[in-house]
């Protein structure tokens, strides 16, 4: 708790960093395998994974199918202008300033209180052109300029679930105003069997967006276990043969599902309103064991 005499330069000393946050207890656990690199914790849940010394390593599978989106979404190592929804550690901020120097960025993150933590133990790199507003993600969106982002990534969770507000129509109309012609949408879904939600929010996104790729371990669209899902939407042809390669060759081989076998497997599920939309669900607790 408090100050780290080594916070300027960021944390090398391997001890745990607690601190209460606006959502929770916030634990920064050093990673014994990577000198300066970090897990954050929220209550217990894992948030993100950040390598001070390599912004480019993605620890977590559903963050590293976010990177694939995300080099994917122009040519490399073209700046684009993105916004991202949910900070946590700013684990996917820092990734595309390193891997698309000049970018521009926009992080809403609620949690004030988890902002000032991370910015004091890990610090981001000064001429990364990241700013971080302490908002609602929609309230934040809502700030965006008409068309200005290239992309946007939604990655929010309180509790270990993504609010309601977060996963209806009216949601994806805002996105949808703030992404360029021709913009990318990537999201991080989590469900489980019967996987009901993960089908409402394929059903919601294809009634916004003229394409769409889901990204998931094949036990997680069997609905064998609770797991994350990473959506792509677009209204232009996503590079799916691409992002095929890259899941199916990542340490956690995923599978790519797009046309009609993902409408297909929506299974008639009906589009999420706001007036019947409800959180995500949540994980069981054998998910953090």
């Amino acid at each position: 708790m408090g100050k780290s005499r080594n916070a300027r330069r960021g944390r090398t000393a391997a001890e745990t960093v607690v601190e209460d946050v606006d959502g929770g207890r916030a634990e920064l656990i050093p990673d014994r395998d990577r000198t300066r690199a970090w897990t954050l914790l929220i209550d217990g849940a894992p948030q993100s994974h950040v390598d001070l010394d390599d912004p480019t390593h993605l620890s977590f599978e559903y963050q590293r199918r976010l990177g694939h989106v995300i080099d994917l979404a122009a040519p490399p190592g073209r700046p684009v202008q993105a916004v991202h929804l949910g900070g946590g550690a700013l684990t996917l901020a820092r990734y595309l300033a390193a891997t698309r120097p000049r970018s521009t960025q926009q992080v809403v993150e609620r949690d004030a209180a988890l902002v000032q933590l991370v910015r004091r133990e890990l610090p981001l790199d000064p001429g990364a052109r990241i700013r971080v507003r302490s908002t609602d993600a929609r309230a934040g969106l809502a700030k965006v300029p008409d068309g200005w982002a290239d992309l946007i990534v939604a990655d929010v969770f309180s509790g270990a679930r993504t609010p309601a507000h977060l996963t209806s129509a009216e949601f994806l109309d805002e996105v949808r105003r703030a992404l360029a012609p021709g913009g990318v949408y990537a999201a991080n879904l989590a469900d489980g069997p019967p996987l009901a939600h993960l089908r409402g929010q394929i059903a919601t996104a294809a009634a916004r967006f003229a394409e769409l790729a889901l990204v998931a371990d094949p036990a997680v669209l069997r609905g064998k276990r609770f797991g994350n899902a990473v959506l792509a939407a677009s209204d232009r042809p996503l590079p799916v043969a691409e992002l095929t390669r890259r899941a199916a060759s990542d340490p956690q081989p995923a599978r790519v599902e797009h046309g009609r076998a993902l409408a297909d497997f929506t299974g008639g599920a009906a589009p999420v309103t706001d007036a019947a939309a409800v959180d995500s669900p949540a994980p069981p607790p054998s998910v953090f064991r």
